[in-house]
């Protein structure tokens, strides 16, 4: 009788598995004690970082939102976009934060990763493609739009037919607006 009371029963295996799987659960989500000590997840008053992408996202989205309402209710999901486009199209609108809450500052590395091109090197279209040699052949051109093309098995084609139809639009482009800037013009004189 003393080997029957030394056994588990099921209840008590069923017990003893799920206690050790929440303890195991509750020791691997805890986090490092050095992780919060070194700044990178969390900012300076305890909010964790928000993915600037994911804030330029929703920007995007909804730009009426102010940038700091949306970093709060980020930080307060865990960056999950889904729940605050949710959360603003069920019409539950976003939080505003409390005064204390101070959005981490961007970093330079994200104000250098959009170069500001000055205009002397930004080039137009007919430079880009190379299309000077084809402004003053007009006749040619018309000829060319006439023409009508069918879509090749052949990729090389497929992509020279591409190419010259980009052509075709940037130089009908260009003279419209040479006939609309000679209309504007010629009232005015």
């Amino acid at each position: 009788m003393s080997d029957a009371s030394s056994t588990f029963n099921i209840p008590q295996l069923i017990v003893i598995v799920v206690v050790s799987f929440l303890l195991f659960r509750w020791y691997s989500s805890a986090s490092p004690a050095g992780g919060a000590a070194d700044g990178s997840s969390n900012s300076r008053n305890g909010a964790p970082r928000v993915n600037p992408a994911a804030v330029e996202q929703v920007a995007l989205m909804f730009p009426q939102l102010q940038r700091r309402d949306i970093m709060w209710d980020l930080s307060r999901n865990g960056s999950n976009v889904a729940a605050t486009t949710e959360r603003i199209l069920s019409g539950r609108g976003l939080e505003v934060p409390p005064p204390s809450y101070q959005p981490p500052m961007p970093t330079a590395r994200t104000a250098a990763s959009t170069p500001i091109i000055p205009k002397s090197q930004k080039v137009d279209l007919i430079t880009r493609y190379h299309l000077a040699d084809k402004i003053n052949d007009e006749s040619a051109a018309a000829e060319e739009t006439s023409q009508k093309t069918t879509w090749s098995q052949n990729k090389t084609e497929r992509q020279r037919i591409l190419q010259k139809r980009r052509q075709e639009m940037v130089l009908a482009a260009r003279r419209r607006m040479l006939e609309k800037d000679k209309a504007s013009s010629a009232p005015a004189s």
